[in-house]
């Protein structure tokens, strides 16, 4: 349906209608209400090409994602999609697995006008990489993020939900607390191994043990918990930093004759929805999944409205939940 058809049917005139579009405000109520009931009715979208070119805005905001299939991203996204919409915008998602061929590739749409701004959640190794990229445009860390690249950010503070996750198993008297660790280009990684090293000399507990987990899936979880029980001894309890590799931890020990609880407490890192549905129910840490999304959106917006602002930086606050594996 084109904009002349919007115009006949509510009995306006073509530029009516455009200014409608571009909510213009030197137009009346009623005659809006027409131009927007006509809209409805033939569910009239607009040339967003169109309206770059007269407003030099696209209404496009770009998503780097590292991992499409990880549901904490998952979770993140529905939170950058919901705020971006509610403020007249979309989102373009792009999965880079943080490699850069692949960012260079999407970031081309800036030079181009195509997107308006960028939300990152790469690897944080992989960020300052992108500041050649990025340049001046309108830029937000998300989760991940490089404190010395001048572009807000707002993620949790891993190393402190780290050292509490230790020091609650270290009061349930778990002495032998392992770690599931995963890819160290994560800055999340290295906060909250940091977290798990500070706790254990916090507690005088001598005993560590870290495996480093391929991938943050479920099979991964599986594996590096087998690599746990070759060891001399065994943990009493494991603390890993997704929840999909406490899930796989979880399955591994049930296999190997272990009781969760009682033989082996699990704690995992994200708060995703399955982890209460699981048998026995995970303790986990919760990070505010959609907020992060929802407040990426805003500082990039604040950005992409004020240019000259100051970088942001956020940091939101997590929760532990607390369920029957430890």
């Amino acid at each position: 349906m084109s904009i002349e058809k919007v115009a006949l049917l509510a009995g306006v005139s073509k530029a009516t209608v455009s200014r409608v579009l571009n909510e213009h405000p030197g137009v009346r109520p009623d005659t809006r209400d027409k131009v927007l009931a006509a809209i409805n009715f033939c569910d009239y979208q607009p040339n967003l090409l169109a309206r770059q070119l007269r407003t030099a805005q696209s209404h496009m905001l770009l998503v780097l994602i590292s991992d499409i299939t990880n549901p904490f991203c998952a979770n993140v996204v529905q939170g950058i999609e919901a705020e971006a919409e509610a403020q007249g915008y979309h989102i373009l998602l792009c999965h880079t697995a943080s490699q850069m061929r692949r960012e260079a590739a999407s970031l081309g749409l800036l030079a181009g006008k195509v997107v308006d701004g960028v939300i990152t959640m790469d690897a944080a190794s992989c960020l300052p990489g992108l500041t050649e990229f990025i340049g001046d445009f309108p830029w937000v860390q998300c989760a991940e993020c490089d404190p010395s690249i001048n572009a807000s950010s707002v993620t949790i503070d891993n190393l402190a939900a780290a050292r509490d996750t230790v020091r609650y198993l270290a009061g349930k008297r778990r002495r032998r607390i392992a770690l599931v660790n995963s890819d160290m280009r994560y800055l999340y990684s290295h906060q909250r191994e940091a977290g798990y090293r500070a706790a254990l000399e916090e507690m005088e507990l001598s005993w560590a043990s870290i495996e480093y987990a391929e991938s943050l899936t479920c099979e991964a979880g599986i594996a590096a918990f087998r690599r746990l029980l070759q060891r001399p001894e065994r943990p009493d309890a494991v603390f890993a930093v997704s929840d999909m590799l406490a899930v796989g931890v979880i399955h591994a020990a049930l296999e190997a004759g272990l009781r969760v609880p009682e033989d082996l407490a699990v704690v995992g890192f994200d708060g995703i929805a399955l982890t209460g549905s699981l048998n026995p129910p995970l303790t986990t840490i919760e990070q505010p999944m959609h907020q992060l999304g929802v407040r990426s959106v805003q500082l990039l917006l604040k950005k992409i409205r004020q240019p000259h602002a100051p970088a942001i930086h956020e940091v939101l606050p997590w929760k532990r939940i607390e369920r029957a594996s430890c």
